[in-house]
């Protein structure tokens, strides 16, 4: 073959993510010169949208950005209106709220574990072909799923876009009776948590190492989830460097720009290309894991998290989620057995003129939230930037080399369709939610 014939592969759609989007590659002979992940569906607005409603209504607005994780909205969304109007939410009230967060952990976690990344693991088209051969991981995934859902139910109301969060707090928080039967699932649940870890720390993974900073929050003495410090670690090689800065600087470091080739914003953290979700959480955060978490992570060879331990091998996150999931059991259970019903279900959140800023950490990674409010509290702007959008970037160059890499040992002769289904994997590695960062998958790559 020519050493710098053109190529061109196209995939027209990415299945087992969520959202819409395409992936241009040009290769020249051996190299990779170009990567760009095209998303392509319409932007959603949800900002414009905002502008001019009461103080009270963007928790239940942006929970509909995501039917997947709407509780990372609602909860970022009621923490910036909060710190806008000066008040905070503590005690029982906030152990509701991470419990409810848990709940959306577990259920986001196992869908993405189960059913959309572990077939890529077992040369499985998707995961019906999945459970015709391993029927018994699948019901252990789709168990976990519910557990997840019940916390959703029992808490927000239903288990998608749930209903009973508010600004300061809940409409109705629960009696403890009402949380022993979500306790005795999620001790249930706790084997089929570490059991999943055991599972999925079995498969093979390709050596790969990512290169960018890691950007998560960062909550000492705990596993951040609902509330946190946003902290940054430096890229692998480049030393364990550690800055933080707090949320109402968050738009000073994380500056967003539009490509030509996407409907979704794109970010940079000061300048440089950074990776948000487990790998970061688990390397800002591991040393506060529960034991149990703690002993799953370091028998899946993920390193002894008490130290400091990273994991860098992007195919290796969906061990991470599983460590996540056994994290987020264990979570539940704390929270429920020192639960006291609180004397009433929301604190009082009076309108003022300010700007109000909250993060949180979705499962796919850190979620930000500014919104400006009048003095009556009508909102004038509002900013939020997902998850996803973040690590596009990242997302490119981890595309990027996991097919070099390949085209190093085959060189340019490498099929073309395991080079798309490698894409993929490497795409899936990160979970994004494509519709959330408004907007996964058609492939073109170019061979010159």
């Amino acid at each position: 073959m020519n050493r710098r014939a053109t190529r061109v592969l196209r995939l027209d759609a990415l299945a087992r993510v969520e959202g819409e989007a395409a992936l241009h590659l040009r290769v020249e002979g051996d190299r990779v010169t170009e990567t760009r992940l095209r998303i392509y569906e319409p932007p959603r607005f949800f900002e414009a949208f905002l502008a001019g409603r009461g103080h009270a209504e963007p928790p239940d607005i942006t929970a509909r950005i995501c039917g997947i994780c709407p509780v990372a909205y609602q909860m970022s969304a009621c923490q910036a209106i909060e710190n806008a109007c000066g008040v905070t939410v503590d005690g029982p009230l906030a152990d509701l709220r991470r419990l409810l967060y848990c709940g959306e952990w577990i259920e986001s976690h196992a869908l993405h574990i189960y059913l959309l990344h572990a077939p890529d693991f077992l040369g499985c088209a998707d995961f019906v072909e999945l459970a015709r051969g391993r029927r018994a991981a699948v019901e252990r995934g789709l168990r976990l799923k519910q557990t997840g859902n019940a916390i959703l139910e029992q808490l927000g109301g239903r288990p998608i876009h749930p209903v009973n969060v508010r600004i300061g707090g809940f409409y109705r928080t629960p009696a403890p009776d009402e949380l022993r039967p979500l306790a005795e699932r999620l001790r249930q649940a706790r084997d089929d948590a570490l059991e999943t870890v055991r599972w999925v720390a079995a498969f093979e993974f390709p050596d790969a190492v990512g290169d960018h900073d890691l950007f998560a929050l960062r909550d000492p003495g705990r596993y951040a989830i609902d509330s946190g410090t946003p902290a940054v670690m430096a890229a692998h090689g480049d030393g364990p460097v550690l800055r933080q800065f707090p949320p109402s600087d968050f738009e000073q470091h994380v500056r967003e720009g539009q490509v030509p080739h996407s409907t979704a914003l794109t970010a940079l953290l000061d300048g440089r290309r950074h990776l948000t979700g487990p790998l970061a959480r688990y390397a800002l955060n591991g040393r506060w894991l529960h034991p149990p978490a703690a002993e799953a992570a370091r028998d899946a060879g993920l390193g002894d998290p008490a130290t400091g331990a990273r994991c860098d091998n992007p195919f290796r996150s969906i061990v991470v989620r599983a460590v996540e999931v056994v994290q987020a059991v264990e979570e539940s259970l704390r929270i429920i057995d020192g639960y006291e019903r609180p004397p009433r279900p929301a604190v009082e959140v009076p309108p003022r003129r300010g700007v109000g800023f909250g993060a949180t950490e979705a499962p796919r990674g850190l979620l930000y939230h500014r919104y400006a409010l009048t003095e009556d509290g009508t909102v004038t702007e509002a900013r939020i930037v997902p998850p996803t959008a973040q690590n596009q970037t990242a997302i490119e160059d981890d595309v990027r080399r996991a097919v070099q890499a390949r085209l190093d040992r085959a060189g340019p002769a490498a099929d073309d369709e395991e080079l798309t289904r490698l894409c993929e994997r490497a795409i899936r590695n990160h979970d994004p939610c494509i519709s959330c960062a408004a907007h996964f998958l058609d492939l073109t790559v170019e061979r010159a």
